[in-house]
């Protein structure tokens, strides 16, 4: 799948081992890295599933975006190049069709609540 980053100083960070690291501490960067791998390597979206890390569609102020587990309680944040996202006839996105994403942030949404 085609990845891109909304930030350039995260694209940098992503794209070097020791900064990512420095930057994050050792585990949160081995599950940046691991979940960052698993969407390049996913033709599509629906590949990424059942994979370990929880990728999951975003819903109420965040729908239209998706997010993977790093270590709790911080996500990967991302949205799908698609545009309009492509829907089926009950307005579930096809995550099939879902073929490039941009990272967005790195994130506790949870506290926005």
């Amino acid at each position: 799948m085609n990845i891109t980053f909304k930030d350039g100083k995260f694209e940098k960070l992503a794209n070097d081992d020791k900064k990512l690291l420095k930057e994050f501490g050792k585990i949160r960067a081995k599950k940046i890295t691991k979940r960052l791998n698993d969407l390049r390597f996913a033709n599509t979206l629906e590949d990424t599933r059942n994979l370990p890390g929880n990728f999951h569609e975003l819903t109420e102020n965040r729908k239209g975006e998706w997010a993977c587990d790093l270590d709790q309680p911080y996500r990967l944040v991302f949205t799908p190049h698609e545009a309009p996202i492509p829907t089926n006839e009950n307005g579930q996105y096809i995550w099939l069709e879902i073929k490039g994403v941009e990272i967005i942030e790195i994130a506790n949404y949870h506290k926005e609540k």
